[in-house]
């Protein structure tokens, strides 16, 4: 127990060290469904609602043979100027029937409402309406897009695909392997690089109002490659979405021939967390090559540490590269005593 009152977690001791053999029986078990890993079947599930009206919002109103009411600026001007405005506490004015409550309605819903109250003073109206300005419903960008400009939901639908062509991905920051997907205060967590092999499930999600689209940068997610490899260093995931052991180990230039150990390639899981959960440690030996056919269908997870174990007579010759100055120093003393007693 610290001094504050705390009992602190401590170390585990290699005792507590799960050691796992990378094997074709582990990958089998440990392959996920790539459509439910890729895509949350909620997401999947959502059918976009009809559009409804929201401050903001300019609509179009035509009243059939009556100008006067479709076209109040003059039919020589733009719709745009005919347009009239939702205002901020959701109503709109018109004609004959005030000020009128639309937020919150589809366009047919007040296509009929109009309908029902012009008949009061029309006979039979024909009433059309159309939405000339959508600004009341957006989709929010953050994070590795080069636009982050909010984007605007219309009587269209909107699908994830088309979102992300409109902000366009930084290709040189993002993360593909999880974008996030903020609605109706739950998070979702999609896996874009997935659908290399899904090509038609971005235009299968649909979005609605007040989604917020967040794409993370990729520049915290690497694998620290040390040991006996050609180039220790830490690796890049970059705009992959995942990495094998293999592609790891060959962007570190792979085992050291003279130096490494086949048989003790690892790779170490949760050394960030050493207090209070033992890390899990998988191991390949890479003696053949068929092993590295293993080691490509094994993903590494950011922050894994792969450490490549020195062969026999490499640990041999470093004990002895230290042993022999020491040694040097005592013969040399030795010689030096011997010489000056005789």
């Amino acid at each position: 127990m610290s001094s504050d009152g705390v009992v602190r977690g401590t170390p585990k001791d290699s005792s507590e060290i799960e050691l796992v053999d990378i094997t074709p029986q582990l990958l089998s078990a440990s392959q996920p469904a790539k459509l439910n890993a890729a895509v949350p079947q909620e997401l999947l599930s959502y059918k976009p609602e009809p559009y409804r009206i929201g401050p903001g919002d300019q609509l179009y109103i035509t009243v059939w043979d009556h100008p006067e009411l479709t076209s109040p600026a003059g039919v020589q001007q733009q719709t745009a100027a005919n347009g009239r405005l939702v205002r901020s506490d959701g109503t709109l004015y018109y004609p004959y029937l005030g000020s009128t409550k639309v937020e919150g309605m589809t366009i047919e819903e007040l296509r009929q409402a109009l309908t029902s109250k012009l008949a009061k003073y029309i006979e039979k109206p024909q009433v059309d309406v159309n939405v000339v300005g959508f600004n009341s419903q957006h989709v929010l960008f953050q994070g590795a897009f080069m636009k982050t400009d909010p984007q605007t939901i219309t009587a269209v639908p909107l699908t994830l695909g088309q979102a992300i062509g409109f902000a366009t991905i930084n290709a040189d920051q993002a993360n593909l392997s999880d974008l996030i997907l903020s609605r109706d205060g739950h998070d979702y967590h999609i896996d874009l690089s997935s659908f290399g092999d899904l090509p038609n499930i971005p235009n299968d999600i649909y979005l609605k109002p007040g989604d917020r689209l967040f794409l993370p940068y990729n520049d915290t997610k690497e694998v620290y490659v040390v040991g006996e490899v050609v180039r220790p260093a830490p690796v890049g995931f970059r705009t992959v979405a995942s990495l094998s052991l293999t592609q790891a180990l060959g962007r570190a230039g792979g085992l050291n021939p003279a130096t490494s150990d086949g048989k003790e390639v690892y790779v170490i899981r949760g050394a960030k967390n050493l207090e209070n959960t033992p890390p899990k440690v998988f191991q390949l030996d890479a003696r053949s090559p068929t092993a590295f056919a293993l080691g490509d269908q094994f993903m590494v997870r950011p922050g894994d540490v792969v450490f490549v174990g020195a062969a026999g007579i490499t640990r041999w010759n470093r004990v002895i590269s230290q042993i022999l100055p020491s040694a040097s120093l005592v013969t040399s003393a030795a010689a030096a005593n011997y010489s000056a007693t005789h």
